[in-house]
């Protein structure tokens, strides 16, 4: 009867033991998988701020190519307006 008990005895002690190291296997898992959850986000988010910034940058170098259009523009037509003035400055000396 003594060793029947001392076997109930270790055999309950040998399945609280599997039955903890089951449930910390367990949670080393669900450990893992929330860290590659982690990752994947981070990476996702990553790759979504890189997408933004390319677009961003598509964006500036195009306004930066219509500010030197436009700037272009105005001292050409400043150019135009010089020589004008020009002509007519000389028009006005030779008329005097």
């Amino acid at each position: 009867m003594r060793i029947q008990t001392i076997t109930l005895a270790a055999i309950a002690a040998l399945s609280l033991a599997a039955c903890n190291q089951a449930e910390q296997d367990n949670a080393q898992a669900n450990a893992n998988g929330a860290a590659a959850d982690t990752g994947e986000a981070a990476e996702e988010a990553g790759s979504a701020l890189k997408e933004e910034a390319v677009q961003v940058g598509s964006a500036i170098a195009a306004g930066a190519g219509e500010v030197a259009q436009e700037v272009d523009e105005a001292t050409d037509k400043l150019a135009e307006k010089a020589d004008d003035q020009k002509v007519e400055t000389a028009t006005d000396t030779r008329g005097n």
